[in-house]
């Protein structure tokens, strides 16, 4: 789930149910599909179960960083 960020270029989606914590995720997103992340915990402790996508790209990129990431969610 995710709130939406009125006026910012990013998304900050609850990651919880995937089981990673938000640096397990930071780091597969990274590793395994090639997509940058921040994990939550960057930005306090209240981060822990989230982790910051930029959408500060075209829609043709930001889908593909989708595709490269559901499968590793499934």
């Amino acid at each position: 789930s995710c709130a939406n960020a009125a006026g910012a270029f990013y998304a900050f989606p609850n990651i919880s149910q995937t089981g990673l914590t938000a640096t397990e995720a930071q780091d597969l997103f990274l590793e395994k599909a090639g997509v940058a992340t921040i994990a939550g915990t960057s930005f306090g402790e209240n981060g822990e179960g989230f982790v910051r996508f930029s959408y500060a790209n075209s829609t043709d990129k930001i889908l593909k960083a989708i595709d490269r990431i559901r499968p590793l969610l499934s």
